[in-house]
């Protein structure tokens, strides 16, 4: 009989050391609008302003470039993405964790290849989109009863790829809108 309780109150402190932290799931509903690509994320708050988070990009592409051009080319991109991430909040009313404006840095690294038509559709040109980045991003959190979450963002990252640069720029720029739920 004592085993029982102390089981049960062992489960039910870890229950309740659980049920204090504060966790957020996201998805970037812009990209999967325009980009045809899904972006989710997780964010633990380690503090009242302080989370750190990571961010998982399926079909993603190099900034906004189009799989689609004017010329009716092949650009086909086969990439995903997992992304780590420390957030700062700078807002927010007493009481209330982490809303307003913030500031991200994050590393990210990129897995997979493109490949477009070259020559008028004869050759193929394959680069391999394997490579890290690094970057800031910075939005704004508006969160509603503490558990609803929307927040547009901006990111600026570094690629440190030569094969990629050579292709596309070193520099990329993503933006969204994440809406999220905190648990």
């Amino acid at each position: 009989m004592k085993k029982i309780v102390l089981s049960i109150a062992f489960f039910g402190s870890i229950f309740s050391m659980n049920a204090q932290a504060l966790n957020e799931v996201k998805l970037n509903i812009f990209n999967t609008i325009v980009n045809q690509s899904v972006e989710v994320g997780y964010e633990h708050f380690i503090d009242r302003d302080q989370s750190v988070g990571v961010d998982l990009m399926i079909n993603d592409r190099f900034s906004y470039w189009s799989e689609s051009g004017k010329s009716g080319k092949l650009k086909k991109f086969n990439t995903n993405s997992i992304a780590v991430n420390y957030n700062f909040h700078f807002g927010g009313r007493s009481g209330e964790h982490a809303s307003g404006m913030y500031v991200s840095p994050f590393l990210k690294y990129r897995f997979g290849d493109y490949e477009k038509d070259i020559n008028g559709g004869a050759n193929r040109l394959e680069v391999d989109m394997n490579s890290f980045i690094i970057g800031v991003g910075m939005g704004y959190k508006i969160v509603k009863n503490d558990a609803f979450v929307i927040a547009p963002f901006v990111n600026i990252g570094r690629n440190f790829s030569q094969e990629v640069t050579d292709e596309f720029s070193g520099i990329e720029f993503n933006a969204g809108i994440n809406l999220g739920f905190r648990f």
